[in-house]
């Protein structure tokens, strides 16, 4: 089977892990990102780029390839446009609910298939898709010496240490809240308290922040289902988050961790967490989110909107 893939950036650590457990199951797929770049708060990608991406796409798909899979809202519009292919469109969280989400939703409504990221997504979007959230690599991250990585990052200051994991530029990822809920829950404490931005950092040194912080906070608005927070998980280190996304169902029965909606709830679970000074029991509950099995549900999608289903295990 051969799959053209579209995605906004073929940099996307989530969508290369994807794709690799794909190939491993003997998926064929192409790759064909939007050109140009996309900074938050700097710049973004001109309408012409997306033309040139349309016009990439149209001529790619005149190649021998089953079917065209859009991951993300905003090339779903291009995935259409190639009338020839069945389409699958995988919608990732903000596309739904950002500015884009009319555009997704007109889009869903039309294509072979559609895949979300959480039940809520699918609750919200209203018409037939299936839930398959990406998979975290358990074997990159899992629980480490936490000495050795404080260590590694220079974090032996005697500070707790709260890992952000989001560009702050983004609004909705809400910096400014995370700001506030961390100084206050230093004051309630009476301990400092850092706020480590953890962006633009590779994929292969993440584990180490996991393991050497003291929890990671979320203050996003919306979410479908973050691998921050599963990679957190994975790593045992606890997670304070607005209930967003499927990080109420990730956190279900993991101790110490919480979601809370309101600035005090946040404030008051990070202090919980930040005085108990404990690992969570998050690697528990990611057990059943592997690549592999992301692969095998995406697979079995792939062969029913090809007429090419057979079984996949």
């Amino acid at each position: 089977m051969r799959v053209l893939q579209l995605v906004p950036s073929a940099g996307s650590t989530a969508y290369r892990g994807q794709v690799r457990a794909l190939r491993r199951r003997g998926v064929d797929c192409a790759t064909l990102a939007v050109p140009g770049s996309h900074v938050p708060g700097e710049r973004t990608r001109s309408v012409l780029d997306y033309l040139r991406h349309l016009g990439q796409a149209v001529r790619a798909s005149r190649r021998e390839f089953d079917l065209v899979h859009a991951n993300q809202g905003v090339v779903a519009p291009t995935a259409l446009a190639v009338s020839r292919l069945p389409t699958v469109v995988s919608l990732w969280g903000t596309d739904l609910y950002g500015s884009l989400g009319p555009v997704s939703r007109a889009c869903a409504r039309v294509a072979d298939a559609v895949v979300v990221m959480s039940r809520r997504m699918a609750a919200d979007l209203g018409s037939d898709c299936r839930v398959i959230p990406h998979g975290v690599d358990a074997e990159r991250f899992r629980p480490l010496d936490r000495g050795s990585a404080r260590r590694e990052l220079g974090w032996d200051d005697g500070r707790l240490h709260v890992v952000y994991p989001y560009d702050t530029a983004r609004p909705v990822k809400d910096f400014p809240r995370a700001e506030r809920v961390v100084d206050a829950a230093a004051d309630r404490i009476g301990d400092e308290v850092a706020l480590d931005v953890v962006t633009g950092v590779s994929h292969e040194r993440m584990p180490a922040y996991l393991n050497a912080a003291d929890a990671l906070l979320l203050t996003s608005a919306h979410e479908g289902s973050p691998n921050a927070v599963k990679e957190a998980l994975a790593c045992n280190l606890p997670v304070v988050s607005t209930p967003v996304g499927d990080v109420p169902e990730r956190l279900r029965g993991v101790r110490p961790s919480a979601t809370a909606a309101t600035d005090e709830g946040l404030v008051a679970s990070l202090a919980d967490v930040l005085e108990a000074g404990e690992r969570s029991n998050g690697r528990e509950r990611i057990r059943e989110l592997s690549r592999e099995r992301t692969a095998r549900d995406l697979e079995a999608v792939y062969r029913t909107v090809s007429g090419s289903e057979r079984r996949t295990e």
